[in-house]
């Protein structure tokens, strides 16, 4: 098969012909349709997972279908439409046997803890617990564009962050964590601040929901967010993942209020100096969310079926297997808004 892969880490990967995999027992090899461009991909190219081991083949929103099972799959056959989670669980661990499969203890991870979806063709495992059935009306390029950076919002928003309607939300960063999480705020009911550097990341903000938009350059934001909010914001997210983003996005809240880490704290970003003292005297939450279980996507695809949510009005750019070499390495330039989708079409 053609696969986009690195042999060593921040070196330009390569167009190649690989081997085809083969499923597990418990597995299944899908045939790539379509699969997302993440920042979480570029972390991994440079270094910043250890699960990662080169030679390399990156991608974890994917989207596809079964053209070969294992002997012990028993609920998926080929031909199947599918997408799976970017976070895999094992079925077997306290947290899987919780429904808490977004932090197994022996999960695994396309794209990271083994060769992912910049390809023809992809491996799962462990398909009777992980794979996520597509509806008939759900196309491939908008399944992928679920399957890390919408998903992950979902999580963080409605599950972790528990959002309600009239409450205010601040998102830091608008890229597509943070525009998925402007998104899914919006059609909670809530009032969302999007805060950015970028003009043409705010404007899309405000057009997926935010209420108001924040330049970050320049000005002191969370002083601006509690002027806006009347207080501060019951509900906030660093989509981004830096020192200042965290350390802002909690000093924005109101007291009592909630922030959700979800932006990935990798380098010399990884332990940020927290305002402790604000986080006791205003008894705020600080919780992280990491990826989505896979039997929590039909709560998403039910919003989509209503028309509240539409994941497609974030994908802002198609390419081929081929052009995801360029977008991969250019990804901490943060050069376009939305989301850039690698479609089967194009892998010639």
């Amino acid at each position: 098969m053609k696969a986009i892969i690195y042999e060593q880490f921040s070196v330009r990967p390569e167009f190649l012909e690989v081997p085809d995999p083969e499923p597990s027992p418990d597995g299944v090899v899908l045939e790539v349709r379509a699969t997302g461009v993440c920042r979480s991909d570029w972390h991994g190219w440079v270094g910043h997972d250890p699960d990662i081991r080169v030679p390399h083949v990156p991608g974890h929103e994917l989207a596809g279908v079964v053209v070969a099972k294992g002997a012990n799959v028993r609920h998926w056959e080929i031909g199947d439409r599918v997408t799976v989670p970017f976070v895999c669980g094992c079925g077997d661990c306290a947290e899987c046997h919780r429904g808490d499969q977004q932090v197994c203890r022996a999960q695994y991870q396309p794209g990271f803890t083994h060769w992912g979806s910049f390809a023809e063709y992809v491996a799962i495992h462990r398909a009777d617990l992980n794979l996520v059935r597509l509806p008939d009306w759900l196309d491939f390029d908008v399944a992928a564009s679920l399957g890390c950076r919408f998903t992950t919002s979902f999580r963080a928003v409605v599950d972790q962050g528990r959002v309600g309607a009239g409450e205010w939300v601040v998102v830091y960063g608008c890229g597509g964590v943070g525009l998925s999480a402007v998104m899914i705020a919006s059609a909670s009911g809530a009032r969302v601040v999007a805060v950015d550097i970028a003009a043409e990341s705010l404007a899309l903000a405000r057009e997926l929901g935010a209420e108001v938009v924040i330049d970050a350059q320049g000005k002191a934001v969370p002083e601006a967010v509690v002027e806006v909010t009347g207080g501060g914001a019951h509900l906030s997210i660093d989509a981004l993942g830096s020192v200042g983003t965290c350390v802002d996005a909690i000093r924005s809240l109101r007291r009592r209020g909630r922030h959700v880490q979800v932006g990935l704290m990798a380098g010399e970003h990884a332990d940020p100096p927290l305002p402790m003292g604000r986080v006791i005297g205003y008894e705020l939450e600080i919780l992280g969310s990491h990826g989505m279980q896979a039997h929590r996507f039909p709560a998403v695809f039910g919003m989509m079926a209503t028309g509240r949510l539409d994941p497609g009005r974030l994908i802002k750019r198609r390419i081929g297997l081929a052009e995801s070499i360029e977008a991969l390495v250019r990804m901490d330039r943060f050069e376009s808004s939305g989301v850039t989708i690698i479609t089967a079409a194009h892998s010639d």
